[in-house]
């Protein structure tokens, strides 16, 4: 028995991870631009669902009606106002843009929430479900519920819509797609906003489960970039499979070496997948 909890333990926090990474798989995928304000957009999210909570009594789960919108036009702002202007530009480059970004907008998160850890404590809470001996608290699995039900909608819009068959057609062959007549400037700026939408969302959902404050948003980052790694770039799929891979890691590593050490397993996955297998479990060798 105690062996089913961590499995589902692990699919529950892997699926977390899963909606964590794949906007920033995305981004990084088609632009190639490694957007380290990821983890800032995951922490606004969170303080908007904690924000609509106390102030008009809106659920988290109907905060995602709006952090979608909002997480999408303020990525495709950035994106077309500056992120475009560097675009073709090494990646360093890129890099050292949204590193800078980021600082601005974390500090202004500083400024305006401050450091201290908040809460969103749901009234009535939700409880735990028991089901043969098995417990799962029944925030977590609403939050796993939503997070593949989103990077299920994300893997749709990617397949079945116009600008989504653009997005794969640009991370495929940018050049062949614009002599196709793909607007690659506005594409680009459209991937940026999914992301940027991804991971305002997955901060909604996290906020129902761990505390928010802006000095989280490292560690959000850094899940993101392993899960991309253990997966593969610019792929839902591969977003879906790492995210899993790596829950299921911390949830047995927890159960043999401690919780203290998740940190320490993740980044040692990491280094052994880089060495052996830097495509990840679903990429490609090669691609770039």
């Amino acid at each position: 028995m105690l062996l089913l909890q961590v499995i589902l333990n692990g699919i529950v926090l892997g699926s977390l991870y899963a909606c964590i990474a794949v906007g920033f798989s995305l981004v990084w995928g088609v632009l190639n631009v490694i957007n380290l304000m990821h983890g800032s957009f995951i922490v606004l999210g969170s303080y908007l669902a904690w924000g609509a909570y106390n102030g008009l009594g809106m659920a988290p789960w109907t905060t995602l009606l709006f952090a979608a919108p909002l997480g999408f036009a303020f990525g495709y702002a950035i994106q077309r106002g500056v992120l475009n202007r560097v675009i073709a530009a090494p990646v360093l480059v890129t890099l050292t843009l949204t590193f800078g970004l980021d600082l601005m907008l974390n500090n202004a998160m500083l400024v305006g929430f401050r450091a201290d850890y908040r809460r969103l404590i749901l009234e009535p809470a939700l409880g735990s479900l028991s089901v043969g001996g098995l417990v799962v608290p029944v925030d977590r699995l609403v939050a796993t519920g939503f997070a593949l039900v989103l990077t299920l909608a994300l893997y749709l819009v990617l397949r079945q819509s116009k600008a989504g068959r653009a997005i794969v057609a640009v991370r495929m062959d940018r050049d062949a797609a614009r002599l196709m007549g793909v607007d690659v400037p506005s594409t680009y700026a459209t991937a940026f906003g999914l992301g940027a939408a991804m991971a305002a969302c997955a901060g909604v959902l996290l906020a129902m489960i761990f505390p928010i404050s802006p000095i989280a948003s490292g560690s959000y980052l850094g899940k993101a970039f392993v899960v991309c790694v253990l997966g593969g770039l610019g792929s839902v799929p591969g977003a879906v499979v790492g995210g899993l891979f790596l829950g299921m890691v911390e949830s047995f590593g927890s159960l043999a070496f401690g919780p203290e050490h998740a940190v320490t397993l993740s980044f040692s996955l990491l280094i052994l997948f880089l060495i052996f297998r830097p495509q990840g479990l679903m990429g490609k060798r090669g691609y770039e």
